[in-house]
């Protein structure tokens, strides 16, 4: 059962409900005299206890109810806090501590009128007992209608919340699934095309085979490095390790594919390149690492043409292209890459095309770039 917390403010509307009756005694008290001060003191002393004992309601709501229902036998101020009570025990839907604490209440009211030389005073007595004891029933009832959908509300939220949660886990492990494959799919790729030259050229050196094998140590090495980074985002709560490269390490990059023999020419029309987000540059790297990889792949030995431009305002396109291989086939895990990226730019809120052209594969992407 939820229990309010005390510092609420309606936490004392029960309390003052309870006390009314023992407010209005004191009241007249002061305004009329009493008739009979010992009687009006037990009274009042009655009710006021039964109005401490509400505090112990909630862990014991049966009990209160009993005591303070058999208070009003001798005490009219012990009524609010014997209705007080009996209403929270009805909204606990205990309908057999309901039950007996109402008969309690009602035998108590018409104990109450014993000295009344009337019958139709007890009767009144009784039918008003009654009508307060379904009065406090429905409010009961009411209560908890009303503590049931606050705790399904509550439910509902913490599900919500839940679901936000998993959803965030989900993409960002999308998001390192996708650093994975960009990072291991271009260094593997650069180590199968060093290792390929040394298993099919015999025409090497001794020299350009020490220099080779130093290649492919390297980049066996930075492999690794970079498995390890993207590896130790899952540990971390704020996503991503940085720094992560951007558009200022394209050239880096092509360098670096240069240097295992991959043919690249670079056409960069880039306006006001340091205003572009980290972001945008960071996509636009994975894109063209992406597309020199997929070349070396299904192309190997095809020049590639990387083509880079934009402006703020205006977006940042990128267009890579190589000669289509023989019959447009793909190895295994063929388009997997150009999925990844395809849907790396649609999160980016850009575009991503690819289509052979004049007898070469031509990747198309558009990323936006704000003014």
């Amino acid at each position: 059962m939820h229990v309010p917390s005390p510092d609420r403010p309606t936490a004392a509307v029960p309390y003052l409900l309870a006390a009314l009756p023992l407010v209005l005694m004191l009241i007249g008290l002061v305004a009329r005299g009493p008739s009979d001060l010992a009687v009006a003191l037990v009274d009042l002393g009655l009710g006021a206890a039964a109005l401490v004992l509400l505090v112990r309601r909630r862990r014991h709501p049966w009990q209160t109810a009993l005591v303070t229902a058999l208070a009003t036998a001798f005490s009219l101020t012990a009524l609010g806090p014997a209705v007080v009570a009996y209403t929270s025990l009805a909204a606990l839907r205990r309908w057999r501590w309901a039950a007996s604490a109402a008969a309690v209440f009602l035998a108590s009211v018409v104990f109450s009128t014993r000295w009344a030389d009337r019958w139709e005073l007890t009767l009144f007595y009784a039918g008003a007992g009654a009508v307060v004891l379904g009065g406090s029933t429905l409010f009961g009832l009411l209560l908890a209608l009303r503590r049931d959908l606050a705790a399904a509300r509550t439910a509902a939220l913490a599900d919500a919340q839940a679901q936000r949660v998993e959803q965030a886990k989900l993409e960002e492990r999308l998001k390192i699934a996708q650093e994975m494959h960009d990072v291991l799919a271009h260094r593997i790729s650069l180590l199968a095309m060093l290792a390929g030259g040394l298993a099919y050229r015999e025409d090497l050196s001794a020299e350009q085979t020490r220099e080779t094998a130093h290649a492919i140590q390297e980049n066996a090495h930075q492999s690794l490095d970079e498995l390890r980074a993207v590896l130790g985002t899952l540990r971390r709560e704020d996503g991503l390790a940085p720094p992560q490269p951007t558009l200022a390490h394209l050239g880096a990059l092509f360098d670096e594919v240069r240097a295992v023999g991959q043919r690249v020419e670079v056409d960069d029309a880039i306006s006001g390149r340091e205003s572009l987000p980290a972001q945008t540059g960071r996509h636009a790297y994975r894109i063209v690492q992406e597309a020199l990889t997929n070349a070396r792949k299904h192309a190997p030995g095809s020049a590639v043409t990387a083509e880079l431009g934009g402006r703020p305002g205006d977006g940042l396109r990128i267009r890579v292209s190589n000669a289509a291989p023989p019959g447009g086939g793909t190895g295994p895990g063929g388009r997997l890459g150009l999925i990844g990226l395809a849907e790396r730019t649609r999160m980016a809120g850009g575009t991503l095309t690819h289509a052979v052209r004049d007898g070469r594969f031509v990747l198309d992407a558009q990323l936006p770039w704000e003014a």
